[in-house]
C-alpha cells in the first residue's frame, strides 16, 4: 500500500480502520464524563435563553454536540468568521448556507433560526371536588427527587410537568377510564354503554402517541385528559417484585411524570401553524389543526392510584381497569394554563463537502430535552459527538468524502419534531434532489437490546456494519447479536402488558430483517414527507431492564451511569456503528442501497394486508398490486445487474488510466479531477463514471418512488404509501398504510382495493424508472 494512503502517525491505514479505532477505551472515559457532566449542567429545553446561550458569539462556542461547544469548528478546522453565522430562516444568508453546499470547498457551519408557535406552562392544578365544589384533595403535580440523585434534586423545578402543545383551560367533570387511550379502547367503552361526553378521561401511557389519546377523547365529547405511567408496563421491575423504587433501586419512582408533546403527530408534525411550509418569522399562519382543543395534564403513578380508586368506588384499583364506562361519583377539576406564542428555535448545521457535489448524506440528533435528558437525547448526542471527532480525525489525515455530509443538531424535537420538520419544509427541492440517506440518532443507551430500524434498502448496510462492531459487553459477539440482549432483573410480571410489546425480529447473521420506521423522531420529515431512505438505532428497553423514567426529572446522568450504560460501552458501540454506516454511504462507489431486498419486503407487506382482510372477512382483489410488486422485483434485479457491471467497468477503467503527477489515493483523485475538467484522455473514464452516476440516481430515487403528492387520505402531509405512522398509533409503523387502514379503520373493501390500485400505479412508475 502506498504511503499516501496511510495515516500520518502510522496508525490505521484506511478511513474505516481510523473510525473503528475512535473512540478507543481511553475515549470511553471521555464519553462518560462528558455525558454525566452535560446532563448535570442545565436542563436542555427547546429555544429560550438556555438554548440561545449555546449559539451566541464567539463563534467557537457554537453548540453542535449539546455541550462541547467547540466540537464542530475545532474538529472540522473551521476558522471563526467575523460575524457569528446565526441566520433567520428564509433570509438570503440562511438560504445560501444550505443551497450553497454544492459549491463549498471546505467545511462550514451555521445556525438557522425558525419561529414556530409553541406553548409554555403558566400554572396547573388537579383536584377532587366535594359536592359543594370545595376541594377534597389536591394533587402534588411535580416530582419529588432527593439527595440520592443530586442531578434530579437540583433541577426538580426546572421544567414543570405539562404537555407540549396542550390546550389552555379549566374543566370539571367525572372521571372515566380508557386504558391506553387506543381507538380500540375508546370503542370498547362505548360498546359497553359508556359515554365520554362531559367526562375527564384517565388513560395510561403506552401503545400510541400522547396526542392521539386526546384526539380520540375529544371526538367523543370528553372535556379533558389525564395521562399516567402504569407500573403494569414496567415489566419485571416493580416494587411488588421486591425492587426498591429509584433512586434506592431500579423500580419506578412513584412520583415520576412523563412530560411530552400532545400534537396529533400522525396527521402532521412540526409547527402547527405552518403545515407544509417553513416557520419564517413572517409566515402566513393557520389555527393549527394538529393540536388539542381540550386541556390535559401528565400525572404520576402515585396520583393515578387515588384517581383509579375514585373510579372503582370501592378502593380497589384493579376494578377501575374494566372498560365498562364506569365513572367516578365525585368530580375532578383540571386546570392547565399555558401561553402560546411564536418562539425562536435554533438548528445548528455543519457540512463537509465531498467530491460529488450533488449527493448528500444527512445525520441528525436533537438537542432539546424534557428536563435533563441524560438518555433522551444526551446519550445519542454523545455518540454523535464521537462520530464528529472521528470525521475530524479523518479530515486531519487528508481525507475528503466522495459525497457531502451534513450534520444537524435539531431544536424542539420534543414538541413534535419541529426543528427537523421546518428545515425539511424549507428545503424540500434541494433535499429531494441531493439526499442519499438520512441517519438519525436520538436515544443511544437506555436499556439492553440494540434496536435498529429503517428503510429496507438500508437493512444490509446496517447488518453488515453491525457484524463488524464488537458487542459492547460480551467478548466474541457482535453488535448484531445485541438485539437479543436482556436486562438483569427477573420476577413475576403483567404478561398481558409484556405480550403487547413488539416481539424481536428473528435476526440471524444471514438475514437482514429490521423493523420499519413509523414516527416519533427526526427521521419523519425525511422519510414520510420527502422519501429519503432513513434509519435509526438505539439500545432500548426489555422487560428485565431497570425502569427508564422517560421524559422525567429522573432521566439523569446518575441513573444512566448506574443502570443504562455504566461504562459507556453502548455509547461507543453506537458511535462505531453509525460512523461505519456513514462512511460506507459516503465513500462507496455504488450507493449501498439494496432495492431488491426492499422490493421483496413488499410481498411481506402485502401478505399482512391480505391476512388482515381475511380476518375481517372482507373480500378484496389485490391481484394488480401483486403483479406490480412482481414487476418491481424484476426491475430491481435488472438494476442489480446494471450496477454490478457499472462498478466493475469503472474499477477496470480506473486501473488502466495512468497518473502523471501522483500515486496511490491521490492518483485516484487526480483521475476524478480530470474527468471533471473534461480531459480528452479520460473520455472512457467519463462514460464509466456516467453509468455509475446513473445507477446511483436510480438507487436514490427508489424510496422517492413511494411518495404520492396527494398523500394519505385525511392526512396529506404524510406522502409515503409504503410506510407511515399508524393514524391512531403515531409512533408505530403501518406498512401499506392507505390500504391497511381502509380495512382496519374503515372496514371498507372497496376503498382498500382503490388504495391498492393507487399504490400499484406508483410501483409501476417506479419500475419504469429503474428500467429507463
Amino acid at each position: 500500500m502506498s504511503d499516501d494512503r496511510r495515516e500520518k502517525d502510522d496508525g490505521p491505514s484506511l478511513p474505516e480502520e481510523i473510525l473503528m479505532a475512535n473512540p478507543q477505551s481511553s475515549s470511553r472515559l471521555c464519553c462518560g464524563l462528558y455525558a454525566h457532566r452535560r446532563s448535570r449542567t442545565e436542563p436542555r429545553s427547546f429555544g429560550g435563553a438556555m438554548a440561545h446561550e449555546s449559539v451566541q458569539p464567539p463563534y467557537e462556542r457554537t453548540s453542535f454536540a449539546g455541550g462541547n461547544r467547540e466540537a464542530v469548528p475545532t474538529e472540522f478546522g473551521i476558522a471563526p468568521p467575523s460575524d457569528p453565522p446565526i441566520f433567520t430562516a428564509g433570509s438570503p444568508q440562511s438560504r445560501s448556507a444550505t443551497l450553497g453546499i454544492e459549491y463549498l470547498n471546505g467545511p462550514n457551519a451555521w445556525i438557522d433560526t425558525y419561529y414556530p408557535l409553541m406553548n409554555t406552562p403558566l400554572d396547573r392544578s388537579l383536584a377532587i371536588l366535594n359536592e359543594d365544589r370545595s376541594t377534597l384533595w389536591e394533587a402534588q403535580l411535580e416530582e419529588e427527587p432527593d439527595s440520592r440523585d443530586p442531578d434530579a434534586e437540583k433541577h426538580k423545578d426546572a421544567v414543570p410537568a405539562f404537555h407540549g402543545f396542550s390546550a389552555d383551560g379549566e374543566v370539571e367533570g367525572p372521571l372515566i377510564y380508557a386504558n391506553y387511550g387506543l381507538k380500540a379502547d375508546y370503542d370498547a367503552v362505548v360498546a359497553a354503554g359508556g359515554n365520554f361526553t362531559g367526562k375527564i378521561v384517565l388513560t395510561r401511557y403506552g401503545r400510541n402517541f400522547r396526542g392521539l389519546k386526546i384526539k380520540a377523547a375529544e371526538e367523543l365529547g370528553a372535556i379533558g385528559v389525564l395521562m399516567y405511567t402504569d407500573t403494569r408496563d414496567d415489566g419485571f421491575v416493580t416494587v411488588e417484585n421486591g425492587y426498591e423504587p429509584y433512586p434506592a433501586g431500579p423500580a419506578r419512582n412513584p412520583t415520576s411524570v412523563q412530560r411530552g408533546s400532545v400534537q396529533y403527530l400522525s396527521f402532521y408534525p412540526g409547527d402547527p401553524s405552518t403545515p407544509g411550509r417553513p416557520a419564517y418569522p413572517d409566515a402566513e399562519r393557520t389555527e393549527g389543526d394538529n393540536i388539542p382543543k381540550i386541556p390535559s395534564l401528565p400525572i404520576s403513578w402515585a396520583n393515578a392510584q387515588l384517581l383509579l380508586k375514585e373510579i372503582s368506588g370501592n378502593g380497589r384499583i384493579e376494578d377501575a381497569f374494566r372498560l365498562d364506562g364506569k365513572t367516578s361519583k365525585r368530580d375532578v377539576k383540571l386546570v392547565n394554563h399555558v401561553d402560546y406564542k411564536l418562539t425562536p428555535i435554533w438548528n445548528t448545521m455543519a457540512v463537509i463537502p465531498g467530491h460529488i457535489h450533488n449527493e448528500t448524506v444527512i445525520i441528525g440528533n436533537h438537542r432539546d430535552a424534557w428536563v435533563l435528558g441524560a438518555a433522551d437525547p444526551t446519550s445519542g448526542t454523545v455518540s454523535l459527538h464521537e462520530v464528529v471527532r472521528g470525521f475530524g480525525l479523518l479530515l486531519r489525515n487528508g481525507w475528503k468524502p466522495l459525497r457531502n455530509i451534513v450534520f444537524a443538531s435539531w431544536d424542539a424535537e420534543e414538541y413534535g419534531l419541529v426543528g427537523s420538520t421546518e428545515w425539511a419544509e424549507d428545503f424540500p427541492e434541494w433535499i429531494s434532489r441531493t439526499a442519499v440517506a438520512y441517519v438519525n440518532i436520538d436515544v443511544a443507551a437506555a436499556g439492553s437490546p440494540w434496536v435498529p430500524t429503517g428503510s429496507p434498502s438500508l437493512a444490509h448496510l446496517i447488518r453488515d456494519a453491525a457484524l463488524e462492531v464488537p458487542h459492547p459487553t460480551t467478548p466474541g459477539k457482535t453488535l448484531w447479536d445485541a438485539q437479543h440482549d436482556e436486562g438483569p432483573f427477573r420476577g413475576p410480571a403483567d404478561h398481558t402488558a409484556i405480550s403487547q410489546r413488539a416481539p424481536p425480529l428473528e435476526n440471524a447473521a444471514d438475514n437482514a430483517n429490521i423493523g420499519p420506521l413509523g414516527s416519533g423522531s427526526d427521521f419523519t420529515a425525511f422519510l414520510q414527507y420527502l422519501g429519503v431512505a432513513s434509519m435509526d438505532e438505539n439500545f432500548f428497553l426489555s422487560p428485565t431492564d431497570a425502569v427508564y423514567h422517560y421524559h422525567s426529572v429522573f432521566d439523569t446522568g446518575t441513573w444512566l451511569e448506574r443502570y443504562a450504560d455504566p461504562n459507556f460501552e453502548k455509547h461507543v458501540a453506537v458511535a462505531k456503528h453509525i460512523g461505519l454506516v456513514l462512511l460506507r454511504l459516503l465513500d462507496s462507489t455504488i450507493v449501498p442501497l439494496n432495492t431488491t431486498h426492499y422490493a421483496l419486503q413488499l410481498n411481506k407487506y402485502l401478505q399482512g394486508v391480505e391476512d388482515t382482510a381475511a380476518s375481517l372477512d372482507v373480500s378484496v382483489d389485490f391481484s394488480r398490486l401483486r403483479r406490480s410488486i412482481s414487476r418491481l422485483i424484476t426491475a430491481s434485479g435488472v438494476l442489480d445487474h446494471y450496477k454490478t457491471n457499472a462498478e466493475r467497468t469503472l474499477d477496470r477503467v480506473m486501473r488502466i488510466q495512468p497518473c502523471y503527477r501522483t500515486s496511490g489515493l491521490a492518483c485516484w483523485r487526480e483521475k476524478l479531477a480530470e474527468v471533471v475538467l473534461g480531459s480528452p484522455k479520460r473520455r472512457q473514464l467519463f462514460w464509466a463514471t456516467w453509468h455509475v452516476r446513473r445507477v446511483n440516481e436510480k438507487l436514490v430515487r427508489f424510496e422517492r418512488g413511494f411518495i404520492s403528492e396527494e398523500g394519505l387520505e385525511g392526512r396529506g402531509w404524510h406522502k409515503h404509501l409504503g410506510v407511515a405512522p399508524g393514524k391512531w398509533l403515531g409512533y408505530g409503523a403501518t406498512t401499506f398504510p392507505a390500504v391497511t387502514e381502509a380495512l382496519t379503520l374503515e372496514k371498507n373493501g372497496t376503498l382498500a382495493e382503490k388504495e391498492s390500485q393507487r399504490l400499484a400505479a406508483l410501483l409501476d412508475k417506479l419500475s419504469a424508472t429503474l428500467l429507463s
